[in-house]
């Protein structure tokens, strides 16, 4: 079935032109059906996968607490490679063609508070070895700038001025903006510049900011398992991931009062109404303080 898999990667790839953080995601959505069927002792033919395989795997992922959102991704991603088996002869019927997906919604991103932003900082600090170190300067500077993960391990050291204080980075759609960093995340930065990432460096020479331990780019993948275990020695119990901070740096921004309009700069939206859903947070937070505050509450 894998063998399959590969091939529908290659053809989206090829044919369709897409990138290479799509086909990864439909790599994962198409292997974790993989790996569900084989739990339910199938035969392992994509011929042999019914629609009450499909809807037992989707059950599945429901009692699991999965997203809407998530699902309807997943969904798709299932739909796709049945059509792409079916053209190729490889199944006779299409168990997903009368499925449909969940209607997405639109949820409210999660946020840390500030306490366990520290937490999760004086996490990484406790480590003092070169990827501790390196860890501590890119958790410093996603929360201080609310960088996506993709423009953070993007960064090349070209990017960063120490002088001015601020990273440029290229965002959605090509884009290229320039974020403010404040003095504790620039102080960890250039210590990393000056003691860490030499250590780091390998032949040849990178001129990517932050490295793996083989003086190679980190990955996405590879940052966000370090994050992982970074909450879990601050025993925060949220599922967090990097775009966790991203949002929490743009709840935290608007409650500290920063402008709407400021916020959307710096996260690079195209749109101010994505940045909106930020303000209901913030609400949330404005009615806690009154209740709090207010002496008739």
């Amino acid at each position: 079935m894998l063998e399959q898999i590969d091939s529908f990667l290659n053809y989206l790839a090829v044919e369709r032109g897409l990138s290479s953080n799509t086909l990864d995601a439909y790599f994962n959505d198409l292997t974790a059906l993989v790996e569900f069927l084989e739990a339910r002792a199938q035969t392992g033919r994509w011929a042999d996968v019914n629609k009450g395989d499909i809807a037992a795997y989707l059950d599945d992922l429901a009692e699991r607490g999965y997203a809407r959102s998530t699902r309807a991704r997943k969904i798709a991603a299932l739909k796709s490679m049945f059509r792409f088996l079916r053209e190729d002869g490889i199944v006779d019927e299409n168990p997903t063609e009368s499925l449909r997906s969940p209607r997405p919604g639109r949820s409210l991103p999660k946020a840390l508070s500030v306490e366990h932003v520290d937490r999760l900082l004086g996490s990484v600090y406790k480590d003092d070895t070169p990827e501790g170190m390196r860890d501590a300067a890119m958790v410093e500077v996603l929360y201080a700038s609310g960088l996506r993960v993709s423009e953070l391990v993007g960064l090349d050291i070209r990017d960063l001025d120490l002088e001015l204080g601020s990273v440029r980075c290229i965002g959605k759609g090509s884009k290229e903006r320039v974020v403010p960093l404040h003095g504790q995340a620039l102080e960890t930065v250039d210590a990393y510049l000056q003691t860490v990432r030499p250590a780091l460096e390998r032949p040849p020479q990178s001129q990517a900011l932050f490295l793996n331990r083989n003086g190679r780019r980190l990955s996405r993948q590879g940052f966000w398992l370090r994050l992982k275990r970074a909450a879990r020695v601050a025993g925060i119990s949220d599922d967090i991931t990097p775009h966790t901070l991203r949002h929490s740096f743009a709840t935290h921004m608007l409650r500290g009062g920063a402008s709407l309009r400021h916020v959307q700069e710096m996260l690079g939206h195209a749109s101010i109404a994505t940045t909106q859903i930020y303000t209901h947070l913030t609400s949330e937070h404005v009615r806690e303080e009154y209740d709090r505050a207010f002496p008739r509450a």
